[in-house]
């Protein structure tokens, strides 16, 4: 399977931005979705995860200004951020933990990777 992110770039302090990670492959199921970033000189974090019933964590410093939602139709996974602040510079990463056909587990698999970088 492939992940392919999309949206991200620059947005001033309190504005928003949207992301999104849609998976391809001969994909039989997806369990939880999730999305992880990496600041500059910082391990990469948790930010939020979706499960597969619909069940969604965020860590505290998200809460309250990031929606984690998913489409399974799509095998597609978003992140709306709204209330940005400099802190949420990163590079945010999708994860979906997908069973693919031929295969007898399922597996994490990652996208490339989109900069978001709030700033005046």
């Amino acid at each position: 399977a492939q992940l392919v992110e999309s949206g991200g770039g620059l947005v001033q302090p309190g504005g928003s931005l949207s992301l999104s990670c849609a998976a391809s492959g001969s994909i039989l199921s997806i369990a939880t979705m999730g999305w992880y970033r990496q600041a500059p000189g910082k391990q990469r974090e948790l930010v939020a995860t979706i499960t597969s019933g619909g069940s969604t964590n965020y860590t505290d410093s998200v809460k309250g200004r990031f929606t984690i939602s998913r489409d399974n139709a799509k095998n597609t996974v978003y992140l709306q951020m709204n209330s940005l602040k400099p802190e949420d510079t990163a590079v945010y990463y999708c994860t979906q933990w997908i069973h693919e056909r031929g295969y007898f587990y399922t597996r994490d698999y990652w996208g490339q990777g989109t900069q978001v970088t709030v700033s005046s």
